[in-house]
């Protein structure tokens, strides 16, 4: 995974939703919601935690980390 550095040092995480979650199980659908995605193919930039690391594990194959 590709991490950026932000002007205060800390690493940041940008993601992409590219896949549908139609069809996979409740929980991943509930983890796409708590990264805060709404719409496929929106991207949104989190802080490079082992909790966010964590939640990108869990729906690895619905989203693009850059």
């Amino acid at each position: 995974m590709a991490a950026t550095t932000t002007d205060a040092g800390s690493k940041r995480i940008t993601v992409k939703w590219v896949k549908s979650a139609i069809g996979y199980d409740v929980r991943q659908k509930r983890t796409l919601k708590a990264l805060g995605f709404r719409k496929l193919g929106q991207v949104v930039q989190h802080d490079d935690t082992p909790q966010i690391r964590g939640m990108l594990n869990v729906v690895k194959h619905l989203v693009e980390v850059k």
